[in-house]
């Protein structure tokens, strides 16, 4: 069985799972993509007090839902970020 990912949208649930926080959405698309831009923008200002940058990516995810150019941007960094990893990581025989 695969491991889970830690960081997805749960579509049956309705659910966004960060790590072990499981945060409802909303169902609706216009919903989802309100808030993910939300999101996004508050990240853009992640330099003041509450606001950070933590929420881009968190908004980049919620957007990668319904909408394609973005989900192919977060494939495109899973796998990037995936080949970085496998490369530092030691060869099994040494």
């Amino acid at each position: 069985m695969a491991k889970a990912s830690r960081f997805r949208v749960d579509t049956e649930n309705g659910r966004l799972v960060v790590g072990r926080f499981h945060l409802p959405i909303p169902r609706s698309r216009t919903g989802r993509i309100l808030i993910g831009l939300l999101l996004v923008l508050g990240g853009c200002l992640g330099f003041l007090p509450i606001l950070g940058f933590w929420m881009i990516p968190l908004g980049l995810l919620l957007l990668s839902q319904d909408l394609a150019p973005v989900r192919r941007l977060r494939r495109r960094m899973a796998l990037w970020w995936g080949r970085r990893r496998g490369s530092n990581r030691p060869a099994a025989g040494n």
